[in-house]
């Protein structure tokens, strides 16, 4: 019985596993986009709902994530389209929205249903250096790591056998690990940790993005000198943690700062 279900799970890896279209990278993508998506905007309405939203119409603020949010989508499309990958957006319907509370984040669910927080602001404290952060959280998005965390942890838990009925039924299991996987229930720090690895994963294209949408990337080494401030001395070293340290960080993306600045062209320019 036990080497049925390790050759089931085996085989549902091998069959499950695709090339991403922008990292180039093999993933664990048990889960389709369509129904992925769709489970994420479920969420984001119901968080939305149960938060308080800044309205554009009344905030500087709010205009500003939803003019950054424009600007880095608008990028994203053209650079997905040059690349003869449009399809890779299909069904994405990107939303910007700013929440007010202290939590120093941001995130975007998958389908491009971004969220950030009014405690994240003093930190960014400039325009290009909050698309550096947006354009992070979309990198995670279109990088897919929420289909593969989601993956990884279904067969984790459910092995290959169970997990093959689970999605051929569209089991409300698919739902449960989705709101474990995203952290849903939370009013604040929706999405769990990344591992490291999606982190510079993350960075390296988010950095890409925002040059892209012609925010000066170098605004990021300044951010994450903040945030390492920002942090004081109570995180624990890198090696316990899934991200990595702040000045692994700026190490990473200094030595991306070249080709992000290939991308750069100032707006008006």
């Amino acid at each position: 019985m036990q080497k049925t279900l390790i050759a089931a799970t085996l085989a549902l890896g091998l069959v499950s596993c695709s090339q991403n279209a922008i990292t180039g990278k093999n993933q664990l993508t048990l889960y389709s986009d369509a129904d992925i998506q769709n489970m994420a905007a479920q969420q984001y309405r119901q968080f939305l709902s149960e938060n308080k939203v800044v309205s554009t119409s009344t905030s500087k603020d709010a205009e500003m994530v939803r003019r950054i949010g424009q600007r880095l989508t608008t990028a994203i499309n053209n650079y997905y389209t040059q690349k003869g990958l449009g399809s890779e957006l299909s069904g994405y319907q990107w939303e910007y929205n700013l929440v007010n509370s202290n939590e120093v984040n941001a995130w975007c669910m998958p389908g491009g249903k971004i969220v950030v927080y009014t405690g994240l602001l003093p930190i960014t404290q400039n325009e290009a250096a909050l698309a550096v952060v947006m354009g992070h959280e979309i990198a995670h998005a279109l990088a897919k790591h929420g289909n593969e965390r989601m993956s990884r942890a279904s067969l984790a838990e459910l092995g290959g056998q169970a997990l093959s009925v689970a999605l051929a039924n569209k089991s409300p299991i698919a739902q449960n690990i989705f709101m474990s996987a995203y952290g849903v229930g939370t009013n604040v720090g929706v999405m769990l940790p990344f591992g490291r690895n999606q982190e510079l994963e993350a960075d390296k294209f988010g950095l890409m993005f925002s040059a892209m949408a012609g925010y000066n990337p170098q605004e990021a080494i300044p951010l994450w000198e903040r945030m390492e401030k920002a942090g004081g001395g109570n995180k624990p070293p890198e090696f316990l943690s899934t991200h990595p340290s702040e000045g692994r960080r700026i190490e990473e993306l200094k030595k991306l700062m070249p080709e992000a600045l290939t991308y750069y062209k100032p707006v008006g320019k």
